[in-house]
């Protein structure tokens, strides 16, 4: 099992910020996780939130393992030809460190705040799949042409390609199962879900059928969730150990209520034991 740790961007500073992902990394987690929101979503809504990409870059030049993403990007907030620029960029400060990872997005109240349109999720959906095309074109291709319904290409050039060939890791986050995890079995190599162990059970097993169905080896698409630390350990441990028996490899700790205390303990002393299930 590997872990992740949320370092939650919520009201923090830059320093702060800096100080959790440079922990994550020295306490031995696999990776550091951002958000991508404009404002806090919990707390005082005025307070800071710093912008996701240009933080994850200059994470990644401050730190030099630990691996560094989004959960997750929505698509609805940048075009995907900037966005895949963005990424990497990101992914060359870091050396190549950057996973990818894209949603449909879902907080309607920012985007009516900031003046970005929202569509239909069903619309969403679409844009992500054709935003992906055209992010993969752009990563791996010199006069790259694309003639899409929510976007276009012409004869586009953006260099220097990735560092990762042929692009970083594509996480995509999403539970639904009339579009979206159709579109996970088509195009990720990392399905982020969310839920019970038997949620995230049932809805793998109906990935597997639409990968199938998509000519992917189901095996190919690494299951990941997130995983809450602020129980007991007992009711921790047990979580883990259900999760990877629903088939999960990868954990993203969220930050707990309890504070920096709680990670500590976590670290030396329940770590261990899940990194190895």
């Amino acid at each position: 099992m590997e872990l992740g740790l949320d370092v939650s961007q919520h009201q923090l500073t830059w320093k702060e910020l800096l100080n959790r992902t440079r922990w994550a990394e020295d306490a031995g987690f696999e990776g550091a996780w951002v958000f991508d929101h404009f404002k806090a979503l919990y707390g005082d809504p005025t307070g800071p939130c710093l912008e996701a990409w240009t933080l994850l870059a200059a994470l990644g030049a401050a730190t030099s393992r630990i691996r560094l993403g989004p959960l997750v990007t929505g698509i609805t907030y940048r075009h995907p030809s900037i966005l895949a620029t963005e990424v990497v960029t990101a992914d060359h400060v870091s050396q190549g460190r950057i996973e990818l990872a894209l949603g449909a997005a879902w907080h309607d109240r920012e985007h009516h705040e900031l003046g970005i349109d929202f569509p239909q999720p069903a619309e969403r959906i679409r844009r992500l799949e054709e935003a992906i095309e055209v992010m993969e074109l752009l990563m791996t291709t010199d006069d790259a042409s694309f003639d899409g319904r929510y976007y276009m290409l012409a004869n586009a050039t953006y260099n220097p390609k990735p560092v990762q060939r042929p692009r970083p890791p594509l996480w995509i986050g999403g539970n639904g199962e009339k579009l979206m995890l159709p579109l996970i079995a088509r195009r990720a190599d990392v399905w982020h879900g969310f839920g019970s162990a038997r949620a995230i059970e049932r809805k793998s097993r109906l990935l597997d059928e639409h990968a199938e169905k998509a000519g992917r080896d189901p095996a190919s698409i690494r299951r990941a969730t997130s995983l809450s630390i602020s129980e007991s350990w007992d009711e921790v441990r047990h979580n883990a150990e259900a999760l990877a028996g629903a088939g999960v490899s990868y954990l993203t700790v969220g930050w707990p209520s309890q504070g920096m205390k709680r990670l500590d303990e976590f670290a030396s002393q329940v770590m261990p034991e899940i990194k190895s299930l």
